[in-house]
């Protein structure tokens, strides 16, 4: 594409600093628009709710919007099919973009605060850190202690959430080696990016921020600081411990992975278009840009996402229902497409038992789930007959979106499951002093379950384990992250163990995974407390589509046994070996005389045998897996399973 010259129209032309600046002529000559005509395009902006508003350090993303906003004209920031891919408007719907209105945040905190008001300035420091970044470290290099949340309240920049700036004017000094919010800003008005040669104007001209070019943009590192959270533990009266607590470690998750040397976070979160260049500056002759990366900066909190979408005037939000309408449809298709496989396979059956394996996989470059401690997923697994009746569940929710069969207190990890009141739940579970199950984040002391699915080549020798740990029944589950004994495996199996009850009918099998990130077990300790922020956040909450997001699911059907109308197995009269069978050689023996019929996995019989007793083989021309049923001279019957090699 060739240099174009943008025209600049009333909806998308900007007086940029003309409110915040008076410059001398010659100054004012170098600009791209005279005083008249940014001030008449001030009178036409139709959207001015992104703040515009600048402190000592940082500007809000309204003055970033007025060059890499939406352009009417529908020449700049747009893909090779003229879909509008603005930076803007894809951030503006974002968890991140609401990272400081987020009522879920604010009700935890007012939590944590009320429990132990003495910690009041340490706990809202810290977490306005990360979620209110450039209202926190403008304040900090002023020469603060400490930034509360009712100072957010009223800055306008501290309420942009995580912004453009936030991320653009990070320092590449020791990045990726400080975490907690102990992020590090450059303070010489710049702003850092992926170009090698970027435009320095208008941006420079305009917004009095230099671009600059650096290739620390890109790195993983440049989330480390806020996705890495290790806090100190406290007991019950709010005494320090001197220990401390991995609430989340994304990015540690991601370093002890394959994913470290080929994919950053970038990659996933906000990914390349292509080799398609793009204009990226409405209303100024540009060279095109190649390559560009959307800001889509999904995760998985489609909850989140849509109680902001339906409150969105309550929370003071600036992004429309069709901008978080996007957002959620992409977060869907990341956790939908990008997150898990899943593998649903029969194994074998008789009149007692039918065993099945459900193998999950994680694709992403971290656990999952990650992130804030509250998110879960878990496995709903479903047995029926061809006819429809449900003969084994595991996994159902009720009509407050809670998992049936759960324990009290927490759901250990299985390998094998055989009861409908056992389900698989891939969560964080934290421990306080006393070793109870706790959401207060200030008394989590250590890991009492973490079987969250670890990412592709993550081991527990790797230097980041002491923070990305594995916590227990998961730790001697044989497959969890193996594949014969050998780490790295990213995966779990489960075996499922269904009780048949001399049921033989054909079933159909069904394996769905789940995704929830606020679930009603999580939110109880926190909602048995009231303030101002707890119930207004309940009150949301309760109006909310919190339905799980389902992930991925499998289905599969298994024959029918011979018939469904067999005698009950009385005490086993017959004894198998080898199991499996070596040559298609299998020994019986039996103080009892009786029939042999022997069927495949399909229910067709394939060998029968009159009059057997004693010690005697049986010889098969084929491999495989059959079914052996055994008939008494009493009418007993016995059903067993052979292997063949």
């Amino acid at each position: 594409m060739k240099k174009q010259l943008l025209i600049c129209l009333p909806l998308f032309a900007i007086p940029f600093l003309m409110s915040y600046f008076t410059l001398d002529p010659a100054e004012e000559a170098r600009r791209f628009h005279s005083a008249d005509e940014r001030a008449y395009f001030n009178l036409v902006l139709s959207d001015t709710s992104l703040p515009e508003a600048y402190n000592y350090l940082f500007a809000g993303s309204g003055v970033c919007q007025k060059c890499h906003g939406y352009d009417t004209a529908h020449v700049a920031s747009v893909d090779a099919f003229g879909n509008d891919i603005n930076v803007v408007s894809d951030w503006r719907a974002t968890m991140m973009g609401n990272s400081a209105k987020d009522p879920f945040w604010r009700a935890k905190v007012s939590h944590e605060v009320l429990l132990h008001p003495q910690h009041q300035e340490a706990i809202e420091d810290k977490c306005t850190s990360c979620h209110a970044p450039m209202g926190h470290f403008d304040a900090k290099h002023l020469g603060a202690t400490h930034y509360s949340i009712a100072e957010m309240e009223s800055d306008p920049l501290a309420l942009d959430g995580v912004s453009c700036l936030a991320c653009h004017m990070q320092s590449a000094q020791d990045l990726g080696f400080h975490f907690s919010g102990e992020l590090r800003y450059d303070t010489f008005k710049v702003a850092y990016g992926p170009y090698t040669f970027p435009l320095v104007s208008p941006m420079l001209t305009e917004t009095g921020y230099k671009p600059q070019y650096s290739p620390h943009i890109t790195d993983a590192g440049q989330c480390a600081g806020c996705h890495t959270l290790i806090t100190e533990t406290i007991d019950y009266d709010g005494n320090f411990t001197g220990n401390k607590f991995v609430e989340q470690a994304t990015y540690h998750e991601w370093l002890n992975s394959n994913y470290k040397d080929t994919t950053s976070c970038q990659h996933c979160h906000m990914p390349e278009l292509g080799k398609f260049p793009v204009y990226l500056v409405t209303g100024a002759q540009t060279e095109a840009r190649s390559p560009f990366f959307l800001h889509e900066l999904v995760g998985g909190n489609v909850t989140m996402l849509k109680l902001l979408r339906d409150n969105i005037e309550a929370l003071g939000v600036t992004a429309t229902p069709a901008q978080f309408d996007e957002v959620i449809a992409k977060t869907e298709n990341m956790l939908q497409n990008k997150s898990i496989l899943l593998n649903l396979e029969a194994l074998d059956r008789d009149l007692d038992t039918a065993r099945f394996s459900v193998k999950l996989t994680n694709m992403a470059g971290h656990k999952f789930p990650s992130g804030y401690p509250a998110r879960r997923a878990f496995v709903e697994f479903t047995v029926t007959t061809a006819g429809g009746d449900t003969l084994f569940s595991s996994g159902k929710t009720d009509g407050n979106y809670e998992v049936f069969g759960q324990n009290p207190t927490y759901e250990p990890h299985y390998q094998v499951i055989n009861s409908s009141e056992q389900v698989q739940i891939y969560e964080l579970v934290l421990g306080d002093v006393n070793g109870d199950v706790t959401t207060v984040l200030e008394r989590a002391d250590h890991p009492i379950k973490d079987n969250r699915l670890p990412p592709l080549g993550f081991t527990t020798t790797h230097p980041a384990y002491d923070t990305t740990r594995i916590a227990g029944e998961a730790l001697s589950d044989a497959d969890f992250n193996k594949i014969n004994g050998v780490e790295g495996s990213g995966s779990d199996v489960v075996y499922f163990h269904v009780p048949m009850h001399g049921v033989a009918d054909p079933l159909v099998v069904s394996a769905r995974v789940f995704y929830q990130p606020t679930p009603p077990k999580w939110m109880k300790e926190m909602f048995d407390h009231n303030t101002p922020a707890i119930d207004a956040f309940r009150s949301q909450f309760d109006a909310a589509d919190r339905a799980p997001v389902l992930v991925r699911e499998a289905t599969v059907e298994m024959d029918g046994l011979v018939s469904a109308t067999v005698n009950p197995k009385a005490a086993d009269f017959i004894q198998l070996y080898p199991t499996p069978a070596k040559g298609g050689r299998v020994f019986v023996q039996s103080s009892q005389p009786h029939h042999v019929e022997v069927f495949d996995l399909e229910g067709r019989k394939v060998a029968f045998f009159k009059n057997k007793t004693g010690n005697y083989e049986l010889r098969l021309p084929e491999k495989g897996i059959f079914l052996f049923r055994f008939t008494s001279a009493r009418n007993e019957v016995q059903v067993e399973k052979v292997i063949v090699e």
